[in-house]
């Protein structure tokens, strides 16, 4: 990007404020996403209260408003289903008009989040247990041993539609979508401290107690030995029936291992979700042939894991869990 022509409404509303702030042209470029020449032309127009030149817009505040109202009834709808509505709506515009208009409300086409729905009585409960963790510090945190499951797919491509949406409306119930079946793909059990990983179990069947007490028996405990050392740690692990099961946990009574409690439907507060996330998207290129490749390819990147990235995933607990009582129990950003 180089002409401050190309720069979105929010990208100079933005610009304004980080200089207003004090931040450097180098800070606003890389915060923007922009190059910092286009800053440089932005900031110093508006210094000399020059205004943008060339052709004057042809829609209106009204054509605008009407714009985002068809944006909003109906957020997966692609730009040229959207450009013939507006068109039907009586606003001469071209498609790439209707996507530059949309661009500067601030909306940006994106992958939709699958959200766990959460009633009432699940609100209230992870409320209280943010409120009861609220005093944890970053070193309380770096004890605990935070573990779950994932699903690798070969197809990585298949994501279904994209969702329109601005910055913030992320777990807004209109940009969200229901999990959806994929071809071809395996299921992982991984386990990660604030220092490093702990190693990988690809599983081979579905979990109940019995496979999940294995994997604790043959994964866990060197990981919790590579992690730790001989210091002691408190395990994290979801709801799941394999998790909760009364087996299980005489399990961990018997191996005098404490458990962290934690509330249901929470991925959003456990930082090995976020884990999981970087992992996928290093793999976004690699184009495994069959489950073996996927696995050697899951193997070699979750190697790539730094202990700074580890780090800064538990570093965040303490933001999970203040908004998390924000929010008063619902999904957060996280």
């Amino acid at each position: 990007m180089g002409k401050t022509a190309d720069l979105t409404t929010v990208q100079k509303m933005t610009i304004d404020t980080l200089k207003k702030e004090g931040k450097t042209q180098k800070v606003i470029a890389k915060e923007v996403g922009c190059s910092q020449s286009s800053v440089s032309k932005h900031i110093n127009r508006e210094a000399k209260g020059r205004k943008r030149c060339g052709r004057k817009e042809c829609t209106s505040k009204r054509d605008k408003r009407a714009l985002e109202r068809i944006v909003k009834q109906n957020r997966y709808k692609n730009v040229g289903e959207i450009h013939k509505e507006w068109t039907v709506a009586g606003v001469s515009a071209s498609r790439s008009t209707t996507h530059r208009r949309m661009q500067d409300m601030g909306f940006s086409c994106r992958i939709p989040r699958v959200k766990p729905l959460l009633n009432k009585r699940q609100r209230q409960k992870r409320l209280a247990w943010a409120q009861d963790k609220k005093d944890w510090t970053a070193a309380e945190w770096s004890k605990v041993m935070f573990s779950d499951e994932s699903k690798f797919c070969i197809s990585f491509g298949n994501q279904g539609p994209r969702v329109w949406r601005k910055t913030g409306e992320a777990q807004n119930p209109r940009c969200l979508k229901s999990s959806v079946k994929f071809p071809q793909s395996v299921m992982v059990w991984g386990a990660m401290s604030s220092a490093a990983v702990g190693p990988l179990c690809f599983l081979r069947s579905r979990v109940n107690a019995a496979v999940y007490q294995e994997v604790l028996e043959h994964f866990m405990l060197p990981a919790a030995d590579q992690l730790y050392g001989g210091d002691d740690f408190i395990f994290q692990h979801d709801l799941a029936p394999a998790h909760s099961a009364k087996s299980t946990s005489t399990w961990f009574k018997d191996h005098g291992i404490p458990l962290l409690d934690w509330p249901a439907k929470s991925p959003d507060l456990n930082p090995i979700e976020n884990l999981w996330g970087i992992v996928k998207r290093k793999m976004r290129d690699a184009r495994p042939n069959n489950a073996e490749e996927l696995k050697a390819t899951i193997k070699a990147t979750w190697a790539l894991i730094t202990p700074e990235e580890c780090n800064r995933l538990v570093d965040s607990m303490p933001r999970r869990i203040a908004a998390a009582i924000q929010a008063k129990g619902a999904e957060t950003k996280y």
